[in-house]
C-alpha cells in the first residue's frame, strides 16, 4: 500500500499483522504481483486500487482480499486507519481448510468477482476483537503453542469475513450455485493445461451443453468465455511481470502454436501481446 506502516508484527516471516495510520493523501501507479495471501481491511479512508487490470474504488470500512499472482496497484487512497494481514500456504493453506472454512473461490483464488467485503457495526467489532486477540498474541513472550494459536485467530477472521460476504452478498446455497464454485476452482487449477468446456464438463461428470444450460440459469458468462477470460488475465500478468518471451508465454499457458496465442489474446484484448506490454 501507498502508506506509511505504523506497526508491523510478523511471525517467523509466514505470518504479520500490520497497522497503518496515516493521513495522507497517496498515489502508487507502479503495479505489483502478490506473492502472499493479503487480507486489507480499511477502517477509515477512501481510494481507488486497481487488481488484476480492473478499477475498484471504496469509502470507509471495507475488507478486500488478495491471493498470490493478482497484481495490485494504487491509484489514489487517503488512509487514516487500515489493517493489513499477509500470510503463506505454509501457514495456512486456503485449499486443505476449504470444506469447514468455505473461503476458496469465494474470498480467495476469486478472479471473477469484485473483491471488497464491507462489515456492518456488529461484524466490525467482532473482527476488532480477533485482531486485538492476534496483537496480545504477537506480543506474548511465551511463544508455547504461538503457531497454532495466531492460526486460530487468523481462520476465525476469515469465517466471519466469509459470514460477511454471504449477508451482504447473497451467496446462495443451490446446485447451481454450488456447480460455478467447482467448475471456478477447477479452471483457477487447471487453465495452464485444460482449455476446452469438454474439459471441465467431464470432471465435472456433466456434458457440454448441460454445464452451459446450468451458466444460464445463474445468469454467469459461458463456461467457454470464463475460461478464455481466465487464460487472458494470466498472459497479462506474465507479459508485465516476466521476461518471458511471447512464444514462452503461449507455452507456458498450454498453447502449442504461439502465431494462435497472438490471434486469440488480440481476439479478446484488441491488442497484440507485444502492443499491450508497450502501452501498459
Amino acid at each position: 500500500m501507498a502508506v506509511q506502516e505504523i506497526s508491523t508484527y510478523s511471525y517467523k516471516d509466514i505470518f504479520s499483522l500490520s497497522i497503518i495510520q496515516f493521513e495522507e493523501a497517496c498515489v502508487f501507479n507502479k503495479p505489483e504481483q502478490i506473492n502472499a495471501y493479503n487480507i486489507y481491511w480499511i477502517k477509515e479512508g477512501k481510494g481507488v486500487y486497481n487488481i488484476d487490470f480492473e478499477s475498484y474504488a471504496f469509502n470507509d470500512n471495507v475488507l478486500f482480499f488478495l491471493s498470490p499472482g493478482q497484481v495490485f496497484s494504487v491509484e489514489s487512497e487517503e488512509i487514516k486507519e487500515a489493517y493489513k494481514l499477509t500470510f503463506v500456504r505454509d501457514f495456512y493453506c486456503i485449499q486443505t481448510h476449504d470444506q469447514e472454512v468455505a473461503c476458496n473461490g469465494i474470498l480467495f483464488n476469486n478472479v471473477y468477482e469484485t473483491p471488497f467485503v464491507s462489515p456492518c457495526e456488529s461484524d466490525t467489532n467482532k473482527l476488532n476483537f480477533i485482531l486485538e486477540s492476534l496483537i496480545d498474541e504477537f506480543k506474548r513472550d511465551d511463544v508455547a503453542a504461538q503457531y497454532d494459536m495466531l492460526q486460530s485467530y487468523l481462520k476465525q477472521f476469515i469465517i466471519h469475513s466469509v459470514r460477511i460476504k454471504k449477508e451482504n452478498h447473497i451467496i446462495k446455497d443451490d446446485a447451481e450455485t454450488k456447480l460455478f464454485k467447482d467448475f471456478s476452482v477447477l479452471v483457477e487449477q487447471n487453465y495452464k493445461t485444460l482449455h476446452t468446456v469438454t474439459d471441465y464438463a467431464n470432471r465435472l461428470g456433466l456434458s457440454p451443453k448441460s454445464l452451459a444450460k446450468h451458466f444460464q440459469k445463474t445468469g454467469n458468462q459461458t463456461p467457454s468465455d470464463f475460461i478464455k477470460q481466465r487464460i487472458i488475465l494470466e498472459a497479462k500478468r506474465k507479459l508485465i511481470y516476466s521476461t518471458s518471451s511471447v512464444k514462452q508465454i503461449a507455452y507456458k499457458l498450454g498453447f502449442n502454436d504461439p502465431a494462435y496465442f497472438t490471434r486469440f489474446f488480440k481476439k479478446a484484448t484488441t491488442k497484440s501481446p507485444l502492443q499491450f506490454k508497450k502501452d501498459y
